[in-house]
């Protein structure tokens, strides 16, 4: 009898255990991302920052379908986030190449670093206002996740790497993209946040078909599709408002004045 109560227990014990696992192995890897990164592995570093986003996604879920959601849970996971997504971009985008920028003079050096921190400061902001908040709407994030920016910034990092990009537009490209990212972090454009989407419905054919075909995808040449998915998904929070933006103005009733 004493067996069997005791069993349940450490059983319980090594659930709670377990997203806590998955957000260690996400901050693990941010970790080796800024070293990688310093150490000149650029590749290593974006890649790094990706598996961080996977496993940045799959904490949360194992922690749900396993009923062991904890406050210590959530604290955990946005400073870890905080890491792999807030503090690991800038760095592997300082090192690869805003660094360089100041070779073409000390503003542009400037200019770089300040993008870079900006990032950073982006990331920490966004984080803080999500955890401030009580969400209102699942569907939607409001700002762009830091998982996703990130991943842009890896996927820039990564694909000029691969096809050696180099000289003062690829530069000032990097540094865009990441003052891009870090302002839609803090804008109020809303993204969809694909939380409503139960793994245990059925679903049609193309469902399925779709996120395989990414999949493919990914597999023929990684940073072009990661880099693609980003620009995709970034926009769709300005598109969206834009829209929405003109069907209320085409929706609101015209009103004739007389003549005075």
């Amino acid at each position: 009898m004493d067996d069997a109560d005791e069993q349940p227990r450490r059983r319980r014990r090594g659930i709670y255990l377990l997203p806590n696992l998955v957000t260690t192995g996400g901050l693990f890897a941010g970790f080796y991302s800024i070293v990688a990164a310093i150490d000149g592995n650029f590749v290593n570093a974006a890649i790094a920052i990706i598996v961080a986003g996977i496993l940045d996604g799959l904490d949360g879920r194992v922690a749900r379908l396993t009923s062991t959601e904890t406050d210590f849970g959530k604290e955990f996971d946005s400073l870890a986030d905080m890491v792999s997504f807030g503090l690991a971009p800038s760095i592997v985008t300082y090192q690869w190449g805003v660094e360089r920028l100041s070779e073409y003079g000390a503003a542009w050096g400037r200019v770089g670093w300040l993008c870079a921190f900006l990032y950073t400061v982006a990331a920490a902001f966004r984080l803080a206002r999500f955890n401030s908040r009580p969400a209102r709407e699942k569907r939607f994030f409001q700002g762009l996740p830091s998982p996703s920016a990130a991943g842009g910034v890896a996927a820039t990092v990564w694909l000029s790497t691969k096809y050696d990009v180099a000289g003062l537009v690829a530069l000032l490209g990097g540094s865009g993209i990441t003052l891009i990212a870090g302002l839609l972090m803090m804008s109020s454009f809303h993204f969809y946040s694909f939380k409503d989407l139960n793994a245990n419905a059925k679903v049609p054919f193309q469902g399925v078909l779709v996120p395989a075909l990414i999949l493919v995808l990914i597999s023929i040449d990684p940073p072009v599709v990661c880099f693609i998915l980003f620009v995709v998904y970034s926009s769709s929070g300005p598109l969206v408002w834009i829209w929405r933006r003109r069907k209320r103005k085409t929706a609101e009733p015209v009103v004739d004045h007389p003549d005075s």
